[in-house]
């Protein structure tokens, strides 16, 4: 089942049904898979809490196929997997999804289990799997974004536009916030490669905009050093890891986003605000990411940055906000979950 702007309007909409409710979030320290959950839970109105798991060794390295340590999985109080068992449980990434099958087994029908992202081990593996439309898994309890769930909803970047902080509006418009990744599995980034990208913003430079500029923590100083160079003619602000994180303000804030193909969240996040994406890719990406991008370019979202662009260009799309769309889903399966409960007397 593939979900989009068609389904976007549903997930505005929502009740709240879950609004309350208990909830757990199972993943790795990955801030990258905590985000896409937390987006879930919030766009439900989750009261959740945060298993973090760290499987050792052998079960590291099995992972997603192995069960966690019997200690772990005991049900019985001091266990990570212990009453009150959550009505909703959402987890990520493969050392999660065997703690999820556990607490399948431990807490049975009372819990909906989701899973954001391929498992790797088959459509049974939660009652519900969420993975992008770029993904090949397919079945009846899998549904298809066409990016990955995160935090910004309409609600908080409209929220976030009400208040613009006085350095950002100091900054002549248009603004470009630029959003740097850096090398991946699906994306290599080359000195000719940072080049080519510092390049490209130079000549965004010519046309007399600022810009809003932020690394990750996969940017090499290279590629930082070579984007703070080709943008220093123009006015700027510059997030160089020190202090508070200004990336929500910039994501708010800008009239145009340059992101680096890299990422599939930050390309998500940026495709949120509804305003122009410009995508860096670099010539040698994964197949994986090719069809990503592919599908955001066909909705509309995104343009590839030229090597030497001339002028801005200006364009509208439906902001796209998969965390309230996977929500929505949620409620319509729990829903038919409770039902068939309650007509089986349970």
């Amino acid at each position: 089942m593939e979900l989009g702007a068609t389904r976007l309007e549903t997930a505005r909409t929502a009740r709240g049904l879950l609004s309350g409710k208990l909830g757990w979030l199972i993943t790795d320290e990955k801030i990258g898979m905590i985000v896409q959950c937390r987006g879930v839970a919030d766009a439900l109105g989750l009261a959740y809490v945060h298993k973090q798991v760290n499987p050792a060794r052998l079960r590291r390295l099995l992972a997603p196929w192995i069960l966690p340590r019997r200690s772990e999985r005991s049900g019985e109080p001091g266990s990570l997997l212990a009453p009150p068992w959550p009505q909703i449980a959402i987890a990520t990434g493969r050392l999660s999804i065997p703690y999820l099958r556990a607490l399948s087994r431990l807490a049975g029908p009372r819990t909906l289990s989701v899973v954001l992202q391929d498992p790797k081990t088959g459509p049974g593996t939660a009652d519900l799997i969420c993975v992008p439309a770029h993904d090949r898994l397919r079945g009846d309890n899998v549904v298809r974004t066409l990016t990955a769930p995160h935090s910004y909803s309409q609600h908080r970047l409209a929220a976030l536009r009400r208040a613009m902080p006085p350095e950002i509006s100091a900054l002549p418009p248009p603004r470009i916030t630029v959003i740097l990744g850096g090398t991946s599995r699906g994306a290599s980034f080359t000195p000719e490669e940072q080049q080519r990208l510092a390049g490209a913003l130079a000549a965004l430079a010519a046309l007399e905009v600022s810009f809003l500029i932020t690394p990750s923590r996969r940017t090499p100083a290279a590629l930082l050093h070579a984007v703070e160079e080709a943008t220093r003619t123009r006015p700027r602000l510059l997030w160089q890891g020190e202090g508070e994180n200004p990336y929500p303000a910039f994501l708010a804030h800008a009239d145009v986003l340059v992101v680096t193909a890299d990422s599939v969240n930050m390309t998500g996040e940026a495709c949120a605000t509804g305003r122009p994406v410009y995508v860096f890719k670099p010539r040698r990406t994964s197949t994986k990411l090719e069809r990503f991008h592919e599908a955001l370019a066909r909705y509309g979202a995104t343009r590839l940055l030229p090597d030497h662009p001339t002028a801005l260009a200006a364009w509208t799309y439906q902001p796209l906000d998969s965390a309230a769309e996977i929500a929505a889903e949620i409620e319509r399966r729990w829903l038919s979950r409770e039902a068939a409960m309650a007509a089986q007397g349970r």
